[in-house]
């Protein structure tokens, strides 16, 4: 009878234990951004160019002491601003991902997210690239989805290269040029 109990017992405390773990861990994950403090690899800056295959180029920038950044999906049907503020190898930011030809309140998306500077171990080329590793989220989260870079060499950052040539050119003035003339049917010849 006493063995039975303790069989029972164990299995109620073996279900409880997971429960009460998630319970005490609840505020925070392991990939926290709160918990990284790292120094800068020596030499080492933000501004550059970063490659990601799911979000393309990501440009950032270095404005009045915050870091600035714009990037376009690699599928070329989003495009996004960020910025925040770096400490160390830390770089802590909010963003906004616009969807290039929707409009209303499903054609944006916000929330926050972080990175940290990583110099890799040198690999058999002597030197690898610098990347940035990190997670972004939707609202008021900053992980939940992973977002790691490569540092482009030589290649200078050029935020407003990613903006789509609609958003650049703004609204049509005039109808778009249809009654403007100049055109080559407009032309009147002498014959």
């Amino acid at each position: 009878m006493q063995t039975r109990k303790f069989t029972v017992l164990a299995g109620v405390l073996a279900l409880a234990l997971p429960c009460v773990t998630l319970v005490a861990c609840h505020g925070k994950s392991a990939n926290s951004a709160d918990k990284i403090s790292r120094e800068m690899p020596e030499g080492a800056e933000w501004k550059g160019v970063y490659y990601s295959q799911i979000y393309g180029n990501l440009h950032l920038v270095e404005a009045d002491g915050e870091l600035k950044g714009a990037w376009r999906t690699s599928a070329g049907e989003a495009w996004g601003e960020l910025h925040g503020k770096a400490e160390g190898a830390l770089f802590k930011y909010e963003w906004v991902e616009h969807k290039i030809g929707m409009v209303g309140p499903s054609a944006d998306r916000k929330g926050h997210g972080y990175f940290v500077y990583v110099r890799p171990e040198k690999g058999t080329s002597g030197k690898d690239p610098d990347e940035i590793k990190g997670q972004w989220g939707l609202g008021d989260k900053s992980s939940g989805n992973k977002w790691d870079a490569i540092k482009q060499t030589n290649v200078e950052p050029d935020p407003k290269s990613v903006t789509p040539d609609e958003v650049e050119r703004g609204p049509a003035i005039n109808g778009g040029g249809w009654d403007e003339g100049g055109g080559e049917s407009e032309k009147k010849s002498d014959d």
